[in-house]
Formats: C-alpha cells, sequence, structure tokens
C-alpha cells in the first residue's frame, strides 16, 4: 500500500459499505455504516509520507492528468477540487463529448495552430484484438508532428503495436488515393511515415479486454492482433475521408510530395 490511511466507502440502493486501512492493514469498523440513497463508491487516502519524497499533491499536475482521462473516454466528466486553504479553493471540471477528437482539437489550439485543420475521427470494436480502439488525427502547416498513444487511457510513451499499426495505416490510405488519382505514378516509390507525419497531429486510444506489454514498465504495447486490426480501421477511415474530400486530399499529397526527401 502507497497510503498510510485509506478508507473505501461503497453504495448500493439504500445500503453502504466502509473500509478502511492503515498502511495495508484493516482497521475495525468503530460503527454501524450509515444508510444512504444512491450508488457509487467513494475512496479517500493519505499518501504515506514514509514512501513519498513528498505527499503535496500538485493541482496542476493532477489536472493534467484528469484532462488527458476525460479526453480519451467520450462524455465522462472529471471534478477536481482544491479545498486546501494555504492555497485558495480551486475547482475545474472536464467533460468532452467528443472524446479523441476533442484531444486533437485541444492539440492543435495549444500549437496556436492558425487555421484550424479537419480532424478524421472514428472508433471501431474488433474482436480479433479483444477490445476497441479510437483514432483522431488532423494534418496541420507546421513541419514537425505529434503522435499521443494510449493503452486503457493510460499512455504508452514508447509506443507499440498500436502506434506501428497506426503509422502503416496512414501511410497505406495515402499512397492508395496517390496512386488512384494518379498523383504517384508507376516509377515513383511509396510515401513513407517520414513523408506522411509532417504536420500530423494524432491520438490513438485502445481498450482491450486483456493488455498485453513488452516490458515491465508497460509503456510499450504488445498483441498479436492489435498491429493488424488498427491498420485497418485507420486505412479504412482515412481513405474513406480521402474519397470524400479529393480537393483537400489532393493538396495534402501535393504536398507531401513536395516536402522532398522522406518518400
Amino acid at each position: 500500500m502507497l497510503s498510510s490511511r485509506l478508507i473505501a466507502e461503497t453504495r448500493c440502493g439504500q445500503h453502504s459499505r466502509r473500509l478502511e486501512y492503515a498502511r495495508g492493514v484493516a482497521v475495525p469498523p468503530t460503527a454501524a455504516a450509515e444508510e444512504e440513497i444512491g450508488d457509487g463508491t467513494t475512496i479517500a487516502f493519505w499518501p504515506d509520507a514514509e514512501i513519498f519524497e513528498t505527499t503535496d499533491c500538485s493541482f496542476s499536475v493532477l489536472a493534467k492528468r484528469f484532462r488527458e482521462v476525460a479526453l480519451l473516454n467520450q462524455g465522462l466528466s472529471i471534478s477536481l477540487n482544491d479545498e486546501r486553504p494555504s492555497g485558495g479553493q480551486r475547482a475545474v471540471q472536464f467533460r468532452y463529448p467528443d472524446g479523441p477528437w476533442d484531444f486533437v482539437a485541444f492539440l492543435d489550439a495549444e500549437a496556436e495552430a492558425r487555421f484550424p485543420p479537419d480532424i478524421i475521427a472514428f472508433a471501431r470494436d474488433d474482436e480479433r484484438m479483444a477490445g476497441t480502439v479510437e483514432a483522431a488525427l488532423s494534418w496541420g502547416e507546421s513541419r514537425s508532428h505529434v503522435l499521443r498513444t494510449f493503452a486503457g487511457s493510460l499512455p504508452t510513451r514508447e509506443g507499440g503495436t498500436h502506434a506501428d499499426g497506426f503509422r502503416q495505416g496512414v501511410a497505406s490510405a495515402l499512397n492508395a488515393y496517390a496512386r488512384q488519382r494518379l498523383l504517384l505514378t508507376v516509377g515513383d516509390p511509396d510515401l513513407t511515415w517520414e513523408a506522411v507525419k509532417q504536420g500530423l497531429t494524432a491520438v490513438v486510444s485502445v481498450k482491450l479486454d486483456s493488455p498485453e506489454y513488452e516490458g515491465a514498465t508497460r509503456e510499450r504495447l504488445a498483441g498479436a492482433f492489435v498491429h493488424e486490426c488498427v491498420e485497418q480501421a485507420v486505412e479504412e477511415h482515412v481513405g474513406a475521408w480521402l474519397e470524400r474530400h479529393p480537393e483537400q486530399a489532393d493538396g495534402l499529397v501535393d504536398r507531401i510530395i513536395r516536402a522532398g526527401p522522406g518518400h
């Protein structure tokens, strides 16, 4: 346990149950739990000063993480209240109705994009990987790129099979479109990820019943079917968007080709 004290209260209908622990050891109840109306769970804990260098929680760090979780879970509402007298009371609430679409819009706004680009977004369930993939992406004017990947709403900073599948799916969709429209000829090499990623802002999130990871840090996702499922979903949805927006798609492919090295 990482807390010096933890209290868990669960409510179901008009009944509630309270459990308390002190450094991992159960504390006998001192009184019967009061009956309450409504369902839910409340967790209260005190970080253990014997384990952590500091037990002072950062409002900004918590707010950043809570915003991230809300952006990854469409319609989820998260409230953060700071009632510490020394810092003054502060409160924020995060709720995003469009999930990853809002995440990409947030990243574009954070980068101060002059012209908000169109955002491609989709979600797909796939039994082969026993889970769901959600992705959103847009191309802006920058030559840099941002790709944020998550598994179970946790960041996968080292990427993994979902990131690899996304990269391959984007490149495949653009190559198929470019060759169909004769923007690439038979003698031209395929556009690579290094070429198509310029100006790209993307969020890829998978939620799996039984996620697998490489290494103990859980920051690189594994899984035999994840790469294939994500690649196919991305290629299909990006390809469909390109077909529906030929003028924008032609301009995007032309810009990628003219950018020079990388294709």
